[in-house]
């Protein structure tokens, strides 16, 4: 028998007001442009990305530069993100060598991201 609060599970990351959203886009967006798209710069988009996924977050203020989460704005800030953590020195992309717990998180992040903002790209690394 399963309870009423997993069947609730799928819901919790559905926005309050139905989001419309653009077909993703798969664009390559370099580490470099995505720091300009701070919400600082006037002419860009605010971005910020997620395991490699770059999203629009322009009309959301809390992203713009007095914004709570400014501090995601123009980065790949996954293990901030999968720590729950605002500090500047937590937005880094490398998340792989944190617990499954943290992973889990991240991937909630993403979940939630994916239903609210429009997919623009993907973060290009440098080839290694």
């Amino acid at each position: 028998m399963r309870d009423a609060n997993h069947a609730e599970e799928p819901k919790r990351f559905e926005p309050k007001n139905p989001v419309q959203l653009d077909p993703p886009k798969d664009d390559p967006i370099t580490p470099e442009y995505l720091a300009k798209c701070n919400g600082t710069n006037e002419g860009f988009p605010t971005l910020v990305a997620i395991k490699g996924t770059v999203f629009d977050v322009t009309k959301n203020e809390a992203y713009g530069p007095s914004g709570q989460y400014k501090v995601f704005a123009g980065k790949e800030p996954n293990r901030a993100l999968a720590q729950s953590s605002l500090k500047p020195e937590d937005c880094v992309p490398e998340w792989e060598d944190l617990a499954d717990k943290e992973k889990t998180v991240l991937d909630e992040w993403f979940t939630f991201f994916s239903k609210r903002y429009n997919v623009v790209g993907k973060v290009q690394r440098a080839n290694l």
